[in-house]
């Protein structure tokens, strides 16, 4: 076990482990670490903890200090003048003619590079807009090509469910997301409701997964028939309720048909290994969802 802080620096978002050695910290301290970029200056969003040593990447690297104000000036100059660099980095696309799209420009702490990051449908040939970019500068230039996803983690937002982009927010990294996980929730395969604004499959569907194929695992299918326990009436399943594993069966009762909920804990049916999604869909919105996904796997091969 190693006594460990996790940092998140301001763009990354991911959460780096430090020694924090026998400095006092809490979540929400500022500090001064060095990593593979360079000296950074990182928040605390986890506080001295115990962690096994198998799940750090060593050799694991110590606080240098903690930040001091003007440390904090400083970092407060850099995102002045990460503006600056921006707008320049931007003259200097539009001189060379470059079909690529700036998101942002980060200086590290130590200002020995200036990072860039973009967008572009293809792979861009940018070495003389770097020599442009380092002559300017007189510092290390590094252009980043990141996926749509990464921009509007960078950038945020609001999603459709009113409350700041979980990406943005905490989401460290990206897990794989498919239209599978939201035929298992039930949700309309509409291309434009279960997209995110990045245009992509949003992030959420998969945080319930697991939930919701353990629970359909126990659902007979919409059109299924079932027999009621200690009634012996039969019937068609009419629909299901997932979260409260309930089951609406089509019953004959005196020649006449109705409808009757049962929980599904009373009903026998032949045990299925997969939930069909019976949604009828149009030939555009399938095309849609296809063509998402593909971009999804484009977006993992582009990124490793």
């Amino acid at each position: 076990m190693k006594n460990v802080i996790g940092v998140r620096f301001r763009i990354a978002g991911k959460i780096y482990y430090f020694d924090p050695k026998n400095l006092e910290l809490k979540r929400g301290d500022h500090v001064i670490v060095e990593t593979a970029r360079g000296v950074e200056y990182g928040t605390i969003v986890m506080p001295p903890t115990m962690i096994e040593e198998e799940k750090i990447t060593q050799p694991l690297k110590a606080v240098i200090r903690k930040a001091t104000e003007a440390d904090t000036e400083t970092e407060k100059k850099n995102r002045e003048k990460e503006k600056e660099a921006f707008k320049i980095c931007q003259e200097k696309i539009r001189k060379h003619q470059l079909e690529m799209k700036l998101i942002n420009a980060e200086y590290t702490f130590d200002n020995n590079k200036v990072l860039f990051y973009f967008t572009a449908d293809g792979r861009i040939d940018f070495r003389e807009l770097v020599k442009d970019l380092a002559s300017v500068f007189r510092t290390r230039i590094e252009l980043r090509q990141i996926g749509v996803r990464d921009e509007t983690k960078i950038l945020g937002g609001i999603g459709v469910c009113g409350r700041p982009l979980c990406c943005h927010t905490y989401l460290a990294d990206f897990a794989p997301v498919s239209i599978k996980m939201a035929k298992e929730q039930n949700l309309s395969l509409n291309p434009t409701k279960i997209s995110g604004i990045c245009g992509r499959l949003m992030c959420c569907l998969k945080n319930e997964e697991e939930t919701y194929e353990e629970l359909n695992r126990k659902l007979p299918n919409v059109g299924d028939l079932v027999t009621v326990d200690g009634e012996g009436i039969k019937g068609e399943v009419a629909s299901v309720n997932v979260l409260r594993q309930l089951v609406k069966v089509l019953v004959d009762v005196d020649d006449e048909k109705e409808i009757k909920e049962y929980p599904v804990s009373q009903l026998r049916f032949k045990t299925k290994h997969n939930k069909k999604n019976r949604e009828k869909m149009s030939a555009e919105d399938m095309k849609a969802l296809e063509q998402l996904e593909k971009k999804d796997e484009k977006s993992k091969l582009d990124d490793n």
